[in-house]
């Protein structure tokens, strides 16, 4: 068989296993159904976007921010446009399958943002800090980027996040 034929016999397998465990008991189909749940990858209401950690070291402080993490063209290219809030926890990840400069703008996004570049060691290259809303002017990387993120405007220098400090997802 070839191996995408043996990931479909192993996945009927498991799917056999568990309608077997759900048959059995109740208890344990819902302890099937919970840890299956749990594992699913969460998702933005609003976007649809699977979200991640992203963590932000700097200094000795460590900050988690839950990610939508814009992938494909068409997610990047609507980004956080037409949102009306972002929490403070929140944030936008566009990663990048070449480093190359980056360009971003604010067009239909009514909310300021932090947006943060990160270089290919995984290190903030630079910030346009309170972006302003609705604005066609770009805001460029300083040099090759893995990948853009961002954040509520003034985030990153409430809690003092700058370049040099280490990204990670």
């Amino acid at each position: 068989m070839g191996q995408r034929s043996d990931r479909v016999v192993a996945f009927l397998g498991a799917a056999l296993a568990t309608a077997g465990l759900l048959a059995c008991s109740p208890q344990a189909g819902a302890e099937v159904a919970a840890k299956a749940e749990a594992s699913a990858p969460a998702t933005h209401p609003i976007s649809g976007l699977a979200i991640i950690p992203v963590t932000v070291t700097s200094g000795e402080k460590v900050h988690t921010f839950r990610t939508e993490v814009a992938a494909t063209g068409p997610e990047q290219a609507k980004g956080l446009m037409f949102r009306t809030e972002l929490a403070p926890d929140e944030a936008m990840i566009f990663p990048r399958e070449v480093a190359e400069p980056a360009r971003f703008w604010m067009k239909n996004t009514p909310i300021p943002l932090d947006i943060i570049f990160i270089g290919p060691d995984r290190r903030i290259a630079n910030i346009a800090a309170m972006t302003v809303p609705y604005s066609l002017d770009g805001v460029e990387s300083q040099g090759a980027v893995i990948a853009v993120f961002e954040i509520a405007g003034g985030r990153a220098a409430e809690l003092g996040i700058q370049p040099g400090d280490k990204v990670d997802w």
